[in-house]
């Protein structure tokens, strides 16, 4: 063939078959970016009711039934969920991961946070999430070999020491037996965090946290089954909608679109949009339960959301 025949010959164009859809475009890595961020972002909004959802239930439920019971409820909308969307049962290599986030986010965090709200409010337990950031990035690193850059760890410290300071005060700087649950559930929730973090890289976030529930489902129903009888049981308007809530919207809902975030913009950066958490928790708890803010309040969250801003313009 010549090159004035390679000139001249028609250039076909691919039109796609009857009956069939053109391929949708790839969205571009800004937009997924910023779709992520959203994602996550609505995350961290339905975490921020956790421990005021949390409190509530305790004014009617006893801690282990309302853990329990909060799982169940989760895995079986989960469950329902995964199976009628027939969605295939997990590869093997996937299960142990799995079981790192059923342990940390299905199991150890609510439970733990729970115990610690006996004793502790909302405004102290805060702690434990503006601790969170900084722990799940370290976790990141250490599990995913993540390199944030100097300037990233530089806001993120600052950031968890902003938060730190503002707990602290708060709550005067005693520390007591709700705060090692504090710290306990910390450490097993930022593992959780990073594991399925990754997995979601591999699978749909949902099912992620969908199949972490399943697979918690028989400790859960067994755990409701021991404590029912011997804690109390009473469903008001607070226990219920603190039941509800913490089942549907902190276990299941809040977690889906929050690894579908970690898994666009990665779980380093994720994790720092935590840092707004417990802020929001304490506005949460102004409205829904009554306490009150001190000034430290919004110099906390000028300094948080300037910290956030830095995270997320700093290259990994």
């Amino acid at each position: 063939m010549t090159a004035q025949d390679s000139a001249t010959r028609p250039t076909r164009i691919a039109v796609p078959a009857p009956g069939t859809a053109a391929p949708a475009p790839e969205p571009s890595p800004a937009g997924a970016h910023r779709t992520g961020t959203v994602m996550a972002a609505l995350g961290v909004t339905a975490f921020s009711l956790t421990f005021p959802s949390t409190a509530w239930g305790l004014e009617g439920i006893g801690p282990w039934s309302f853990v329990t019971l909060r799982g169940a409820l989760a895995a079986f909308v989960a469950g329902s969920c995964l199976l009628a969307l027939r969605v295939a049962v997990p590869h093997r290599r996937h299960w142990a991961g799995l079981a790192v986030v059923g342990a940390g986010v299905v199991i150890g965090f609510p439970l733990l946070t729970t115990l610690a709200l006996q004793t502790s409010t909302t405004a102290h337990a805060a702690v434990v999430v503006g601790l969170l950031p900084l722990t799940t990035a370290v976790f990141s690193v250490l599990r995913t070999g993540a390199r944030p850059s100097r300037m990233f760890w530089a806001a993120a410290l600052a950031g968890a020491a902003a938060v730190i300071a503002f707990t602290v005060q708060q709550s005067g700087g005693a520390l007591t037996t709700a705060d090692l649950y504090l710290f306990g559930a910390l450490l097993i929730c930022a593992a959780g965090y990073t594991e399925g973090g990754r997995l979601a890289r591999e699978m749909p976030g949902w099912q992620v946290i969908g199949w972490a529930l399943v697979l918690c489902l028989p400790f859960n129903v067994v755990g409701a089954l021991a404590a029912l009888p011997h804690e109390s049981f009473h469903l008001t308007g607070h226990s219920t909608a603190g039941l509800l809530y913490s089942a549907l919207g902190s276990q299941f809902l809040g977690l889906v679109v929050w690894y579908r975030g970690m898994a666009a913009i990665g779980v380093p950066k994720a994790s720092q949009l935590q840092l707004a958490q417990p802020l929001l928790t304490l506005v949460w708890s102004v409205f829904l339960l009554g306490e009150h803010l001190t000034v430290a309040a919004p110099l906390t969250a000028v300094a948080v959301l300037a910290c956030i801003a830095v995270t997320q313009r700093a290259r990994g």
